[in-house]
């Protein structure tokens, strides 16, 4: 590409774009932008429109446009590639869901980055200036690189670790296949936490917990060092249900909450299903106990659909949940996203009544239940938000929690989400 500066724009796709509900973007910032910007050479100039809360423009004076989308908006993101391609300008996708399905993809790009583009992305780059541009791009990367922060709206974010073991079937990571565990060096997490604007942050990472060693290690080095942040982490409820070190180094290095995948009531499905290792329901609330007792919070998430789910799931959850004091909760939609186990064994079964990825999003029953029907496993969930949702409820369960401000804006962020008003 014969130009004397290449300009870039990379965007961050929305299915709801134009219909900016900052809200529902509120608590878990997107950190992949951030993460290809601090992979692109100095040279180039860049430019970020994250369609969550920006709009596009597509007369934008860039030559080449980096897309990144979730499969629920990929659609969004080839809608953007075409008008984009129409204009002259090359187009770039990358992604989730271009990583799962990049031939589908490829025929609204120039290239396809596939996985993780911290190594390939520069390369992609070379290859565009010197007219050679491949059409997939693939390399796993050996380093992760600290983010490079251009704006804070909100939360920011960080990882520490990328990749997980778990293999949870209807995890978009399991179906990927450079989805190893990998650790950063300590003291470069603690120079890159010392350099974030915002008071608060998440850990991007699968779960903060796999390695216990290592995160107790980069907690001290938090704490040695007086970092006053607070954040917010995924942990794996087992591994915090017996270590209870981890949990007092957490809250002195300043952990607010962790947002635990408890995905179900029920034992059986646990154990038989899911297959989560070590998940025990009988342990769910003395963790919870000992995690409040220690001044944080637990973000409670619950997937509905699994085989072994009924119709009266909802009603048995709502009661768990009252029972332990879960002050914050989430529940989704089993989604078979493709390439994921769960996908895999869903299309053998003839199941999958929807390829519609805009109903990807967690919120829609895009397969055939076993023991409930489409209807009732929807109804069931929104019924369950609201009940749950409630301003009453929420209002009394913010003032039983350590840390007001974040259980109040999470349930109001979840109840806007759901629509519950």
């Amino acid at each position: 590409m014969n130009v004397q500066k290449m300009k870039i724009l990379f965007v961050q796709a929305d299915r709801d774009a134009g219909r900016y509900k900052i809200s529902s973007k509120f608590f878990i910032p997107s950190l992949t932008l951030e993460q290809l910007i601090a992979s692109t050479p100095e040279k180039y100039e860049i430019k970020i429109v994250n369609e969550w809360y920006e709009k596009v423009d597509f007369e934008e004076d860039c030559h080449v446009v980096a897309i990144s989308s979730f499969t629920k908006d990929a659609y969004r993101a080839y809608e953007l590639a075409k008008e984009f391609k129409m204009r002259g300008k090359k187009v770039v996708l990358g992604g989730y869901h271009p990583t799962a399905l990049p031939q589908e993809a490829k025929r609204y790009a120039d290239a396809v980055v596939i996985g993780e583009a911290e190594e390939s992305w520069p390369q992609l780059l070379r290859d565009l200036e010197r007219d050679k541009l491949k059409p997939f791009y693939f390399k796993k990367a050996r380093k992760i690189p600290p983010a490079k922060r251009i704006r804070h709206p909100f939360f920011s974010a960080l990882q520490a670790t990328r990749g997980c073991p778990y293999k949870c079937e209807f995890c978009q990571l399991t179906g990927f296949k450079d989805n190893i565990h990998r650790k950063r060096p300590i003291p470069e997490i603690v120079s890159e936490i010392k350099s974030i604007k915002n008071k608060i942050f998440w850990f991007h990472d699968a779960s903060l917990t796999i390695d216990p060693k290592y995160t107790k290690h980069l907690l001290k080095e938090i704490i040695r060092n007086k970092i006053k942040k607070k954040w917010i982490a995924f942990g794996n409820l087992a591994v915090l249900s017996k270590d209870i070190e981890l949990i007092r180094l957490a809250k002195k290095a300043g952990c607010i909450a962790w947002m635990v995948g408890l995905e179900t009531i029920s034992q059986k499905t646990i154990d038989t299903e899911i297959k989560k290792g070590g998940n025990k329901i009988e342990k769910v609330p003395k963790t919870i106990e000992k995690i409040e007792k220690e001044g944080m919070e637990i973000w409670a998430s619950f997937i509905f659909g699994f085989d072994n789910d009924t119709p009266d799931i909802f009603d048995k959850t709502l009661e768990k949940l009252n029972e332990w004091g879960i002050k914050v909760a989430e529940f989704n939609v089993l989604t078979p996203f493709p390439k994921t186990p769960i996908f895999k064994k869903f299309v053998r079964e003839n199941r999958i009544f929807s390829f519609n990825w805009s109903k990807y999003d967690l919120n829609n029953v895009v397969f055939t239940p076993k023991k409930m029907e489409e209807k009732e496993l929807e109804n069931g969930i929104r019924k369950l938000n609201r009940k749950f949702l409630s301003l009453d409820k929420i209002i009394k369960r913010t003032l039983l929690a350590n840390h007001k401000i974040f259980t109040l804006l999470a349930n109001l962020s979840l109840r806007k989400i759901n629509k519950c008003n």
